[in-house]
């Protein structure tokens, strides 16, 4: 940059300056918090303590020791109120450090010691975000003495104004970033002098002048600010006007292209809040910038509760697979285990549910997990393996499975069909009841194995084992809840209102929140009367998706949860794979 640019970049920050102390001295506060829009804690109703320390050192481990405090409350750029006092170090005060900041040993010799200004300061702090040039320096002495009074440390939230203005400040506005430099850039009318409460006015006015920066960048509130970077695009910082019509509530939202099309789609407790922290600078992540750039408009849907937006986001991610979202875009495409209905049945793996009166082990994820979980079966069964639909006098020549005793081979009639059937029951038994005879099996194995030291193989057996535990104890899960009819639950959230949700053959077919003066009866009724009508379907997830009803079930599942209506028997078998799955799992 020319000189000459500079100067003129100079004198146009000077003209900025002026002007925002002309509005303050008009309105009496922080003008650009004045203006943010309300998006998780606005600043502009946050309380901020800005302090500055003075000591005769550098650290308290040194024996550094705290000499004066000065404090600054404010809110909303209206000043709430002032602390400063002196305080009796009980030590000398270095020549040094009396030039430089004008405090001698003769004027803190009445003062009040650390023991009775700590507590003072700490009940005029209490409930502010501090604020320090230099936090780690001046929060370190304050919370050293409170750990050496046995005092316990609020909770502060601490800004570093110096961390701020790094990332705010170029070097061509300031040849450095200490409080004096920054106070004329930003035209503070306190000069900093090294006095507590001097320090801290000025640096009140540096944080406004640089709030007021970001806030034209889409920084405007305290998670905003935490997670600022100056990495955010310039076509993220343009598209905010796209959230402004979204409402602070629940729900799902929808990014769109200049043609309708879905780019990203995502759930939020606030979708106004949510969607506008795509736009600002805390979010990072270069694949979202690029979505972003591509947005031309922001949906939002509103939802009565979040277990109803998170279901919502599934069902349409599903239907519009939108390329920027990783996860549920194929939920059909799943795979199961069938256990086959025909003379002689069979194990084999299918990616429909059927009605056809045969049993399923699954949804699994991937044909690599279900054909681990199906090896395990086949390790403890010796049911036949061939693809082959056999008629129930067959004539065929055995496989070499047979003659390694891994299949009864009903091919060529060795084996009697009671016999056979009786085996059907075994595999049917630990399909849908209990895993133990398949977990005893294999366990069985792989302690030969690791005996052995053949650990290689040990581990294919054990990742066999865990597909199937999991994949058993998900299908008694989802099996429990998509057999009924009709469930109605209820639980208090955290607003102190009842959540209501009506699930039906495992799919959220209803949502609400009983209004705080209705009668909860009679809402209850209501919604169970315009609740989805959902049809009854052959298999574990017949209604819904796998991620939908084990959505639905986790929040059944949560504390709180009471059931106003139940239609069938909702149960899982006590001898059923989950005990053995979540005992699999911490091995």
């Amino acid at each position: 940059m020319s000189s000459a640019a500079v100067t003129e970049a100079r004198k146009e920050m000077r003209a900025r300056a002026v002007a925002r102390r002309q509005r303050e001295q008009a309105t009496g506060g922080w003008e650009a918090q004045r203006g943010f829009d309300e998006l998780g804690r606005p600043l502009r109703d946050l309380t901020f303590c800005v302090v500055d320390l003075e000591t005769t050192g550098n650290s308290p481990d040194n024996g550094g020791m705290i000499t004066e405090i000065g404090a600054v409350k404010v809110r909303g750029g209206e000043v709430l109120g002032e602390f400063q006092t002196l305080v009796n170090p009980h030590t000398g005060i270095p020549p040094s450090i009396a030039v430089l900041t004008g405090i001698t040993n003769s004027m803190v010799a009445s003062s009040p010691t650390i023991e009775s200004v700590l507590p003072a300061f700490l009940e005029f702090a209490e409930g502010c975000v501090l604020v320090a040039h230099n936090a780690p320096f001046d929060v370190g002495f304050l919370k050293h003495f409170a750990a050496k009074q046995e005092r316990p440390w609020p909770r502060f939230e601490v800004l570093d104004t110096v961390k701020i203005a790094r990332r705010v400040v170029t070097r061509d506005e300031a040849p450095n970033h200490k409080l004096g430099s920054l106070a004329r850039v930003f035209g503070s009318p306190t000069t900093p002098n090294h006095r507590a409460l001097s320090d801290a006015r000025a640096t009140v006015d540096v944080l406004h002048g640089m709030m007021e920066r970001l806030g034209n960048i889409g920084v405007q509130t305290l998670e905003d600010l935490a997670v600022f970077s100056a990495k955010v695009t310039t076509a993220q910082r343009k598209k905010r006007h796209l959230a402004e019509d979204l409402p602070h509530a629940p729900g799902v939202y929808l990014f769109k292209d200049d043609k309708g099309r879905a780019l990203y789609i995502g759930t939020s407790k606030d979708l106004r809040t949510r969607v506008r922290t795509y736009f600002t600078a805390s979010e990072t992540r270069s694949r979202m910038g690029e979505m972003v750039g591509l947005a031309a408009t922001v949906q939002g849907i509103e939802c009565a509760t979040a277990l109803e937006a998170a279901v919502r986001e599934l069902r349409l991610i599903a239907e519009h697979k939108p390329p920027y979202n990783r996860r549920s875009r194929r939920p059909e495409k799943m795979h199961f285990v069938k256990l086959t209905q025909e003379p002689w049945p069979r194990l084999s793996l299918v990616k429909q549910v059927l009605d056809d009166d045969a049993d399923y082990l699954g949804p699994f994820g991937s044909r690599k997990v279900a054909e681990k979980a199906l090896q395990a079966l086949h390790d403890t069964f010796p049911i036949r393996q061939c693809a082959d639909r056999l008629p129930l006098l067959p004539r065929k020549t055995p496989c070499v499975l047979a003659e390694l005793h891994r299949c009864l081979s009903p091919c060529d009639q060795s084996v009697p069909a009671e016999t056979y059937a009786t085996l059907v029951s075994r595999v049917r038994e630990s399909l849908l009841h209990r895993p133990d005879e398949v977990v005893e099996t294999v366990t069985e194995r792989l302690t030969g194995l690791a005996e052995q030291e053949r650990f290689e193989e040990a581990a294919v057996h054990r990742d066999r084992l865990t597909s199937y535990l999991r994949a058993a104890a998900r299908t008694q899960r989802l099996t429990a809840l998509t057999r009924l009819p009709d469930l109605t639950a209820i639980r208090r959230e955290d607003d102190g209102r009842w959540a209501v949700h009506v699930v039906r053959h495992g799919r959220l077919a209803a949502a609400g929140v009983i209004p705080r003066e209705a009668n909860a009866h009679a809402y209850v009724a209501d919604l169970q009367l315009s609740a989805e009508t959902v049809l009854d379907a052959p298999g574990p997830v017949p209604a819904a998706s796998a991620e939908e009803t084990e959505l639905v079930l986790r929040w059944l599942e949560s504390p709180g949860v009471r059931l106003a209506h139940v239609e069938g028997e909702w149960t899982c078998p006590i001898g059923g794979a989950g005990r053995r799955a979540a005992a699999l799992e911490r091995v």
